[in-house]
């Protein structure tokens, strides 16, 4: 049995290897994104009832606040990259002083139309490192970024 064009964008997963980032507007080209996590810290309650016979402690878990979200960005570092926006950003931090930007990053179908897309909200750059320089090797610079964010929610 034949597979049709259709049922292949219904019923097969997408590829993770296109996608697209944007902070504040502009796209960058990223090799590799991870962190987009949502995760709920838990508290513990004890209490221990005397009802219906029953007696001795029982412990419930329940959801508390949402934990903050550290993404990581990597890319290769090519001539003429716009590295020196991303260095400037971090560069303007200063204790209680810094632009909270807010990041996409849109999963992509073959014909490059955006499929889901993740919002990173209020991030800031906490990192960013420059490549490590090996005289013995040949392999591509790349630089990483780590950024702190209040939340990622997906978007529709």
């Amino acid at each position: 049995m034949a597979t049709l064009p259709n049922d292949i964008k219904t019923n097969y997963p997408l590829p993770a290897y296109n996608y697209r980032v944007e902070i504040a507007g502009k796209n960058y080209a990223f090799s590799d994104v991870s962190g987009l996590s949502v995760q709920i810290e838990t508290t513990t309650y004890k209490h221990s009832p005397t009802e219906n016979g029953k007696s001795g402690p029982v412990i419930l878990h329940m959801p508390a606040q949402r934990q903050p979200a550290t993404i990581s960005l990597k890319r290769g570092l090519i001539n003429n990259s716009d590295i020196r926006a991303l260095y400037s950003w971090i560069a303007q931090i200063q204790v209680n002083v810094i632009e909270k930007k807010d990041i996409f990053v849109r999963l992509l179908d073959e014909a490059g139309q955006p499929v889901l897309s993740w919002k990173v909200l209020n991030a800031f750059p906490k990192q960013l490192d420059a490549p490590t320089f090996t005289a013995n090797s040949n392999e591509v610079a790349i630089e990483s970024m780590t950024l702190m964010a209040d939340a990622v929610v997906l978007e529709s």
